[in-house]
């Protein structure tokens, strides 16, 4: 890890709060410091969602309130390769992606990181609630002070030399100091509402822009005792646990209690569900590979997991198995497991890395953790 104050550092700048106070902190630190505001999306795509512009006018206004230098560069090539195809591919196999995790590997520590270099940084940092500390093995990456903004989670798939070269000023602090901070040093986006919708392509509505990529594939939806209850638009429409918008209420000899989706079958095009929340519950789950953060423990192992952003630990198991991939089995049913997504390891607050999900399901209807 680069600790000298002499060496640049290029602040990734969104135009949000979070990114802005990022810079200030390390200004405030006498680190000398420019930003980098990077477009990952054509936004000319006619609609009216993207705010890359508006987000842009935000970012140089704050750079200017700061004194520092705002670079710009577009990586929507390399988004659209590297993270977007991905993303369609993962929908037509029935699978749920998680693009902001994979827009952390691919663009922000990787390409950005590349493009910040090329312009003489030493260092780069983000406004990600995050900590990166020295510790018994190097760098570790521990989750924020700020329990609720905490997103490790994110940087589980991003392989630790990119993020040992990376500081994240806004982990020892909670959003609340944050937007209090922005307020006090005059920047106008102290009150900005956080982002939210699919990294860098902004607040769509997410079924009529997806559609435009997904071709339309209706089919059955299907209960678990096998009745045809209804239609569906197609799988990459639904996700597991998803109650609303299924359009199959009033059945018959049936009772009013909310259905929900549980699986997502793609080789005969139907979707699963059911009135049993417990039919949504898995006791385990696989990944074939983890970006481990940490020395790889000897196995198996005791730690504590999250199979989705926000989600409190959970206690688990990891095993090795015989085709060089790992399986997790949680002490307790986790809700709503979805393949496409990622488990994220901890130790305490340390992150230890994480996978891609590919199976799940319930003891003991199970195939063997050798298998």
């Amino acid at each position: 890890m680069i600790d000298s104050k002499q060496d640049n550092t290029i602040v990734a700048m969104s135009g949000g709060v979070d990114s802005s106070v990022a810079a200030l902190l390390l200004l405030e630190q006498g680190m000398p410091v420019e930003g980098l505001f990077m477009k990952n999306w054509d936004e000319d795509d006619g609609t009216d969602y993207c705010t890359a512009k508006a987000d842009f006018d935000d970012a140089a206004q704050v750079a200017h309130r700061l004194g520092i230098k705002l670079h710009t560069a577009n990586f929507a090539a390399e988004y659209w390769d590297n993270v977007f195809e991905h993303f369609l591919a993962e929908y037509r196999y029935g699978r749920t992606p998680n693009p902001d995790v994979l827009c952390n590997r691919e663009i922000k520590f990787n390409v950005f990181v590349d493009y910040a270099r090329a312009l003489g940084a030493g260092r780069v940092a983000t406004g990600h609630y995050a900590r990166g500390v020295i510790g018994k093995d190097d760098y570790e990456l521990h989750k924020s002070i700020d329990a609720e903004k905490d997103q490790t989670y994110f940087l589980n798939a991003v392989p630790l030399p990119q993020l040992a070269t990376c500081l994240f000023p806004l982990g020892e602090i909670t959003k609340q100091e944050v937007r209090a901070i922005a307020k006090r040093a005059g920047l106008h986006n102290h009150q900005r509402k956080d982002s939210t919708g699919i990294c860098f392509i902004g607040e769509r509505r997410f079924n009529d822009f997806l559609a435009r990529y997904v071709p339309a594939a209706p089919g059955a939806i299907v209960g678990m005792d096998t009745r045809r209850y209804g239609d569906h638009m197609g799988l990459h429409h639904y996700t597991i646990g998803q109650r609303q918008g299924l359009g199959i209420g009033g059945q018959s000899r049936k009772s009013e209690a909310p259905w929900y989706v549980v699986a997502k079958e793609l080789h005969n095009n139907q979707l699963i569900v059911s009135q049993n929340p417990a039919d949504l519950n898995s006791d385990w789950l696989t990944t074939p590979s983890i970006n481990w953060l940490a020395p790889e423990p000897p196995l198996p192992f005791r730690c504590s997991a999250k199979v989705r952003y926000r989600q409190s630990d959970q206690t688990c198991t990891v095993h090795r198995r015989a085709d060089g991939g790992y399986w997790i089995d949680f002490a307790m049913p986790q809700r709503a497991v979805t393949t496409g997504q990622y488990v994220c390891l901890y130790a305490d607050t340390r992150c230890l890395g994480g996978g891609v999900i590919t199976s799940n399901g319930s003891f003991p209807a199970r195939l063997g953790r050798d298998t």
